[in-house]
């Protein structure tokens, strides 16, 4: 009975986390709230526009300005559907959208039908072919500004003009310049523009990764890692802050958005951490730092993983390698934070009565897991493509799903269970259908299942929406890169204007990525990023996989920097707190993301290039002890409140300690060492903790 009446309560509260998460969500996005006629269509062709990408990532991809000119075409139109020109068309669809809608098919689809006789007249655009061309360049331009903001359209806009005024500008920047119909048949007639890499990649892989993340949530993952998180680590001293870190980090991976994983796994975790005593800012701040470094996480990591493969041609299972141990740092260190927090102020854990056991609730959703793991035995064992791993994994997804809520319907009948007791049990089953033995039938249990699926694959697109908007418009300026030649010139701006220094040019790559970075998908702003100033970093002698990873680490952090950061818009939402205090927050618990990327390029040891078995068992260990040093110097807080000195020396010797070298391993861990037993002596501690001392004893 105790165990029915935690699933009832859980249930429940998954049931107000869903409808938080849906209403903080369009909230922050600005998407309409659509009803009768037009709710339909944009859920026929989220529908139409998944099962398209399902199926030719199955049964082979069309060509590719076939594929790419359709995926852009579906989800433009979906996007003037979901997203108002302005506030005022906030709940219906005006004509003006409709008349956009048209525009923007005509105007995509036009080169699916005639991209065969645009080739034959390459450099030679037809009058059609360049009015097509432009409709489609401004389209992308008001798609992405409603979809996602008018920062990623309006830094087009200025590659844009950069490509007429060249003639005028001084030194490096200066080139010929270009007529309206030589830029319009470069980004529209070619693939180095509209259709080019970006939206090539969002055509593909990622449109399915996304769709594969779609799917686990909607077959229950979030609620299995919630309730198992929660079984574990709930009990502990900042339980519930401590399960919302590993929840986020493993629900951010599998879905790729910092906004997306903070209101749902938020809607949950947050009234939780709440109730245990966390203030509210607090809470949103744990949540958004937590959410945000989901993408840094293999082996999905969000998605980029895959892009870089791309950019790279790295193979899938050294990037997850490189990218594991900084990823697992950045985890350790909010971790740590959690869990001073938590010793600061005194909070305890959720009694350990009003939890479920943990290892019958780790096994009673391990079926959850097949996916994932066949997605990785694709893709690190088989080593199958990126598309044909992801498709695979949405297939077992599909089949696991159906079967294992066949069999538990089948074990409810069996045992007799009410109506009630079968609803409980997490199966998708319209409560207002019976059958005549008062429970479900399994063709019920089967047809409401398909229902749901396709209620995850219309997510699946609905999600993509922003992300084909801004990789379209981040082809506009790439295009305008590569036909004016900035992009040759940009590394050597970097590099001159850096004198040469690694540091420098790390810095402003630091600070270009979060600025670039900011209100957009990770997707968009990593393509852009690795664009322009990947090449920098690896003239500099910086190993590849560094430069793209130190790229991915502070696009992905301008999520969670203030003031723009989204991602603390939509925690505060959640948690009814103060925005700007959240962002402040969640940008102070995630500073060690800040500094690992700095780390790693200088030290590639962290990414397990050339490093022993014993260096990196070393290197493991003394990052470690050094990230929760970081955590104690960032709360100001280890047994009891440090000094400013020793809250200096704490932030110094992490640093050190987490550097792969001998000689500042040893200097760092003798300085934390210090700093402990001076902090132990001043709480009137003794030099171990007790438990350490029973086993010493025993």
């Amino acid at each position: 009975m105790e165990s029915n009446s935690n699933e009832r309560k859980t249930s429940t509260q998954a049931e107000k986390s869903r409808e938080v998460a849906q209403e903080v969500e369009d909230k922050v996005l600005r998407k309409r709230k659509l009803k009768g006629f037009w709710a339909v269509v944009a859920t026929l062709i989220a529908i139409g526009v998944s099962l398209f990408h399902f199926y030719t990532s199955g049964f082979g991809l069309l060509i590719s300005f076939e594929q790419r000119s359709l995926h852009l075409a579906m989800l433009m139109a979906l996007a003037f559907i979901m997203y108002p020109m302005y506030s005022g068309h906030k709940n219906k669809v005006p004509v003006v959208d409709i008349f956009l809608i048209g525009l923007s098919l005509i105007s995509t689809l036009y080169m699916f039908f005639n991209h065969h006789e645009m080739a034959l007249r390459a450099g030679i655009p037809e009058r059609l072919d360049l009015i097509m061309g432009g409709l489609a360049i401004l389209l992308v331009l008001e798609a992405t500004r409603r979809s996602i903001g008018a920062p990623l359209p309006v830094i087009s806009l200025i590659f844009l003009i950069y490509a007429f005024v060249g003639p005028h500008l001084p030194g490096p920047l200066a080139h010929r310049g270009f007529s309206l119909r030589r830029l319009i048949s470069h980004l529209y007639m070619t693939t180095e523009g509209i259709f080019g890499i970006p939206i090539g990649v969002s055509a593909t892989f990622v449109f399915m990764f996304v769709l594969f993340g779609s799917v686990l949530e909607q077959s229950g993952i979030g609620n299995y890692l919630i309730k198992t998180v929660f079984s574990g680590l709930g009990h502990q001293r900042g339980g519930p802050a401590k399960a919302a870190v590993v929840t986020s980090g493993l629900m951010g991976m599998i879905s790729g958005s910092s906004i997306a994983n903070t209101v749902t796994t938020g809607s949950f975790t947050i009234p939780i951490m709440k109730e245990m005593g966390f203030e509210a800012d607090v809470a949103g701040g744990v949540e958004v730092a937590a959410s945000t470094n989901g993408q840094f996480l293999p082996p999905i990591m969000g998605a980029a993983a895959f892009i870089m493969i791309e950019f790279t041609g790295i193979p899938y299972y050294l990037i997850i390698q490189a990218a594991l141990i900084p990823a697992v740092l950045s985890y350790v260190a909010i971790f740590g934070i959690v869990h001073i927090q938590a010793l600061k102020t005194g909070l305890k854990g959720m009694n350990k009565e009003d939890l479920d056991p943990f290892f019958p609730t780790l096994l009673r959703g391990i079926y959850f897991l097949i996916p994932v793991i066949v997605l990785i035995y694709m893709l690190v064992v088989i080593r199958l493509t990126p598309l044909a791993s992801a498709y695979y994994g949405i297939m077992a997804a599909i089949i696991v799903s159906l079967a294992a809520k066949l069999y538990i319907f089948g074990w409810c009948k069996k045992k007799g269970f009410s109506k009630g007791e079968v609803q409980e049990k997490d199966l998708p089953i319209d409560p207002t259908q019976e059958s005549q033995e008062g429970l479900f039938s399994s063709l019920e249990v089967v047809k409401a299942f398909f229902k749901e699926l396709l209620s995850a694959f219309e997510d699946g697109a609905k999600n993509m929406i922003g992300i084909a908007s801004a990789c379209a418009c981040a082809g506009i300026i790439i295009g305008v890169v590569t036909l004016t030649g900035l992009g040759l010139r940009m590394s050597s701006l970097i590099i001159t204007f850096a004198g040469g220094s690694i540091f420098l040019t790390l810095v402003f790559t630091m600070f270009a990525s979060l600025i670039l970075g900011l209100g957009l998908p990770t997707t968009a702003k990593y393509i852009i990023v690795a664009t322009l100033i990947a090449p920098a970093l690896t003239r500099l002698g910086i190993p590849v996989i560094a430069a793209h990873l130190f790229i991915l680490y502070f696009g992905v952090l301008a999520d969670d920097t203030p003031p723009v950061g989204l991602a603390a818009y939509a925690a505060a939402g959640v948690a009814k707190g103060d925005p700007i205090r959240t962002g402040i927050l969640g940008f102070k618990f995630d500073l060690a993301a800040f500094i690992l990327p700095f780390i790693f390029v200088y030290s590639p040891m962290m990414l397990m290039i050339d490093v022993s078995w014993y260096q990196l068992l070393w290197l493991i260990i003394t990052a470690f002890i050094g990230m929760y040093a970081w955590s104690a110097g960032i709360q100001n807080f280890f047994f009891t409140r440090t000094a400013w000195w020793e809250r200096l020396g704490l932030l110094v010797f992490a640093v050190l300690s987490t550097t792969p070298t001998l000689t500042y391993d040893l200097i760092g861990l003798a300085g934390i060492i210090a700093i402990y037993t001076l902090q132990r002596r001043k709480a009137e501690l003794p030099f171990l903790p007790l438990f350490i001392q029973d086993r010493l004893a025993s």
